[in-house]
């Protein structure tokens, strides 16, 4: 079956339908190596549309594309498509696993969030004091528990994928690098997500996430991922650091953005 998103001929390869995959997409280093390798001896291809979502300002949709592999077995990656490029210009995501796909799709922005607005109610336009002051106050509320369900999903490679899209030069060093090398099981918690005016009267979404990685000898490693796009020129840019508090310091850090 040819691909449903971005229509060629309906006879390419599975080869060239591969290339064409990766090439597009924005995170393809992302993907595990076994991963690519194994695909790399794909005999047979099929995608589909696995679910859309179209509203005013977004249109996203998760595509599964299938590889029949020499062995008999089936191997699958779910494409992230979205519109919230620059322009509005779609963007393609390919992930391994549908559970990553769909937590990508709920990162994605949907626009300022109700009562985010450039004044405030009795009409004083925002200034820069007043923007830190309300994001300080947002990021000091405090996280509703949530239950730890470790799952064992190659989480080493998981770890190590996280630390690689980290952009920030203070990221966890070797140390933590080498204990998360014993990482069997993962948990993924958001543990805050908002827009937000900053400096230069624009708005800038900020997420944090807490990767926690339980290792073979029974501890628990947490690695504290910061999404945002209060930089210079409005780009997604990606921070990992081992503690929440060096994470929330960094939201506040980034919100002084010019």
């Amino acid at each position: 079956m040819n691909d449903p998103q971005d229509p060629h001929d309906p006879f390419e390869t599975t080869e060239t339908h591969l290339e064409r995959l990766l090439g597009r997409a924005l995170n393809s280093f992302d993907l595990p190596d076994s991963t690519v390798e194994r695909l790399g001896s794909a005999l047979a291809h099929s995608s589909a549309l696995h679910s859309s979502h179209h509203s005013a300002s977004l249109h996203r949709t998760t595509h599964r594309h299938t590889y029949l592999l020499p062995d008999g077995s089936a191997l699958s990656l779910w494409e992230l498509v979205h519109n919230t490029g620059r322009d509005g210009a779609f963007q393609h995501e390919l992930y391994a696993e549908e559970a990553e796909a769909r937590l990508a799709a709920s990162r994605l922005p949907t626009g300022p969030l109700p009562g985010w607005t450039v004044e405030r109610s009795n009409g004083r336009a925002l200034d820069d004091d007043d923007d830190l002051e309300l994001l300080s106050a947002l990021l000091a509320r405090p996280i509703p528990a949530q239950p730890r369900m470790y799952v064992p999903d190659n989480s080493a490679d998981h770890a190590r994928r996280v630390l690689r899209r980290a952009e920030n030069a203070d990221r966890p060093g070797e140390p933590t690098v080498r204990r998360l090398r014993l990482a069997f099981a993962h948990h993924i918690t958001q543990a805050f997500g908002r827009h937000c005016p900053i400096e230069g009267g624009r708005d800038a979404g900020f997420t944090l996430y807490e990767h926690q990685f339980l290792l073979l000898d029974g501890s628990e490693v947490s690695l504290w991922e910061v999404e945002h796009t209060a930089t210079p020129d409005g780009r997604h840019m990606c921070e990992v650091y081992d503690s929440e508090d060096a994470a929330r310091e960094a939201m506040r850090h980034r919100s002084r953005v010019r």
